[in-house]
């Protein structure tokens, strides 16, 4: 249950940075929070562990990576 909570809130903060990152694509806050979410997902399969930077700090930077590509495919298909 920690961990989906754990991963619930480093995908809220990843689709919020994503959405800065990717100005003007986005989805608004929650929105972008939710693709945040998914993103997290894409991040981890894509990525794993692959940064050197671990633990949380790590985890949020696959899955802003993951958010990025996400809201990009998107954008690209709307």
């Amino acid at each position: 249950m920690g961990a989906l909570i754990g991963m619930l809130i480093v995908g809220a903060i990843a689709g919020w940075l994503a959405g800065q990152l990717f100005r003007g694509k986005g989805f608004g806050l929650l929105g972008n929070m939710a693709v945040g979410i998914v993103g997290a997902l894409v991040g981890g399969f894509l990525f794993g562990n692959i940064f050197i930077v671990g633990g949380i700090v790590g985890k949020i930077i696959s899955a802003t990576i993951g958010a990025v590509i996400l809201l990009f495919v998107i954008s690209l298909v709307t």
